[in-house]
């Protein structure tokens, strides 16, 4: 039976995200799944996930407020960089803003009640939802019996008895849900935020300390060794022709060094302030200490904008003395 109202659903990818959209769907109502873009997490998985289940993903980016979050959470980080309660709650914040403009009715989620143990405890789901502003028309179908009723529920919206009651970690339910719906393929619980990647978030809080974070500084997280030289100064290497051909791509006013003589790692060297001959030269050391090729010392050349004109000569630096700039 097709229903009157229509819902948007916080889309992930994930297998939760798609039985809540495929059991709301079930029951008639129209269902707009959507996607908050950040640099930690792109849209690519939940589009390709959307699209197998036969609807259109509308993606929005969210990076500039969630950059602005993420420096101070209400509620702080789970065990890396990942403030879970404070993105949920700002994902579900800029639906309720976008909900005139597509005329959705409510909003769900596939939240399980107890699934994860930070951001979906049942204090912690409260938690999201204040921080949303619109939590009486929040509904997570999974587990709305579990839950407080919201507007939804009590205006006759959404029927309860219709909702279900599953909470904890064990998936079976979602398995054999997953079955009756003929999705055949589990993409896997969590994952996908860099921001719960240790390695990645070392890097980050480094950005964060030295106020250098925007979208652009957190792409070249994504690739290459990172070394911090000074205060002013961060050196980035490649670690294949892969990473070398990024690092290329996103490089703009930054000096860019190679080996003259033998193909190697690209190194580029970010800085707030004029870099001196002294940062390019010890950048230039720590850069053949990853060039295979070299055995003691090589020629170094350096440019802006890929003009690598300038060059000079150096020993490559003892491994023991690079591991105290790497990040």
């Amino acid at each position: 039976m097709k229903r009157k109202h229509s819902c948007f659903a916080l889309f992930s990818g994930g297998l939760d995200s798609i039985l809540a959209v495929m059991h709301m769907k079930s029951l008639g109502y129209r269902v707009f799944p959507i996607f908050f873009s950040t640099p930690f997490f792109g849209p690519d998985r939940a589009m390709e996930t959307a699209n197998r289940i036969g609807f259109d993903l509308i993606v929005h980016d969210l990076t500039d407020l969630h950059l602005k979050m993420i420096e101070n959470p209400k509620y702080g980080y789970g065990k890396n960089l990942n403030p879970c309660i404070d993105c949920h709650g700002l994902m579900f914040h800029e639906a309720g803003k976008l909900m005139k403009e597509y005329n959705v009715d409510f909003i769900i989620s596939g939240e399980v009640m107890g699934q994860r143990p930070m951001s979906q405890r049942k204090d912690a789901l409260n938690a999201v939802g204040k921080l949303s502003e619109i939590k009486d028309l929040l509904i997570r179908p999974l587990s709305q019996k579990l839950l407080t009723d919201t507007l939804p529920i009590r205006e006759g919206w959404v029927k309860k008895d219709e909702m279900l009651d599953i909470q904890g970690r064990n998936r079976k339910r979602q398995m054999i849900m997953a079955g009756e719906y003929g999705i055949d393929f589990y993409p896997s619980p969590g994952g996908g935020c860099l921001l719960t990647d240790p390695g990645f978030t070392r890097k980050l809080k480094d950005l964060m300390q030295y106020n250098s974070m925007n979208k652009r500084s957190i792409e070249f997280l994504k690739m290459g060794r990172h070394l911090r030289l000074t205060d002013n100064v961060k050196l980035i290497i490649g670690r294949n022709k892969a990473e070398n051909d990024s690092i290329s791509e996103l490089a703009q006013d930054e000096i860019v060094l190679q080996a003259k003589n033998f193909p190697g790692p690209l190194g580029i060297i970010q800085s707030k302030e004029k870099v001196t001959i002294e940062d390019i030269k010890l950048s230039g050391s720590i850069l053949l200490r990853y060039n295979s090729k070299v055995d003691d010392s090589a020629i170094i050349q350096y440019g802006k904008n890929f003009e690598l004109n300038n060059e000079f000569e150096i020993e490559k630096m003892a491994e023991e003395n690079v591991k105290q700039y790497l990040l």
